[in-house]
């Protein structure tokens, strides 16, 4: 949306000679088979439990597009896959306190692939948040403190968002597809074109494949050894357990903190990517909580 930027995987396809992802050969640069790959293409799909309408021609296609794309951005779909192990358990309690579909946390995952990613125009953290949208929501953006780092007030921000965009469309698609192209936006779209379900809605290219790529990834990361993912249990990314620390003072050196809990200043901020600067600010005796992580280290 114009407030809220993507900064997803980006559709391209990187062609290999004499590598084949799920049955679909590379043998020739040129020349892309499709032999043994009649059960790469689910009979049904669907985001949060609404139907996508895979018998209209330009939504099956469309869906082939994103699958296709991203099944062969092998090393990047990888490295989502291990990721998600260590996201997707932070993600999925808060979507569901919340009473938000388990499939939005797919949504992250094209947004940010599971990093705290900077886009061009501002956006920055796992949700991809603009600064005004943010701040809009709850959190706090400032020199030294940044939530849209933290992921969990960042989902529970996306929650906010979300659950709004639904109550005013009725719909989890279009809701999902608001986070890209905007409410207004789609609104907008919704009431020139007379229709009022995303699958008949002519859209901008990059919101038009939102969606679609939800699903793909939903689709990859469920069933990854149909699509030649197979990540062994040992090589995906952990969740290391940690211990919290409220302060709420002001911390004048965060390397001499991290010190204090047993720990360096690199630590620190990897388990706090929210602490934005050397230090901390809080002359408004403001209560944070700061993780220390209990091994990995």
């Amino acid at each position: 949306m114009n407030r809220i930027k993507k900064a997803g995987i980006i559709a391209s396809v990187v062609v290999i000679s004499g590598v084949s992802f799920f049955g679909i050969s590379y043998e020739n640069k040129n020349k892309i088979t499709h032999e043994g790959t009649a059960n790469y293409f689910p009979v049904e799909v669907d985001f949060s439990g609404e139907k996508t309408p895979l018998h209209i021609s330009d939504v099956s296609e469309r869906f082939d597009r994103e699958l296709l794309v991203n099944a062969n951005l092998h090393a990047s779909t990888i490295l989502i896959i291990k990721r998600a192990n260590r996201a997707f358990p932070v993600i999925e309690p808060i979507l569901k306190r919340n009473g938000v579909p388990d499939d939005f946390k797919y949504l992250a995952v094209i947004e940010s692939a599971l990093t705290n990613a900077v886009s061009s125009a501002g956006a920055r953290g796992v949700w991809q948040f603009m600064p005004d949208t943010a701040k809009g929501i709850g959190m706090e953006v400032s020199e030294t403190v940044d939530e849209r780092y933290h992921l969990e007030k960042s989902t529970e921000a996306a929650c906010k968002y979300l659950l709004d965009a639904k109550n005013k469309f009725g719909s989890w698609t279009l809701a999902a597809a608001s986070y890209n192209g905007g409410m207004n936006g789609v609104n907008r779209q919704i009431e020139s074109q007379k229709v009022s379900n995303y699958y008949d809605l002519l859209l901008n290219d990059e919101t038009s494949r939102y969606v679609f790529r939800i699903l793909a990834l939903k689709e990859i990361m469920k069933n990854p050894e149909k699509y030649g993912f197979s990540v062994p249990k040992q090589e995906l990314y952990e969740l290391l357990p940690t211990r919290k620390v409220e302060v709420d003072s002001t911390i004048s050196d965060l390397a001499d903190f991290a010190k204090t809990q047993g720990i360096n200043y690199k630590i620190l901020k990897i388990h706090n990517p929210w602490l934005r600067d050397k230090k901390l600010d809080n002359i408004n005796k403001k209560k944070y909580s700061i993780e220390i992580p209990l091994g990995g280290y």
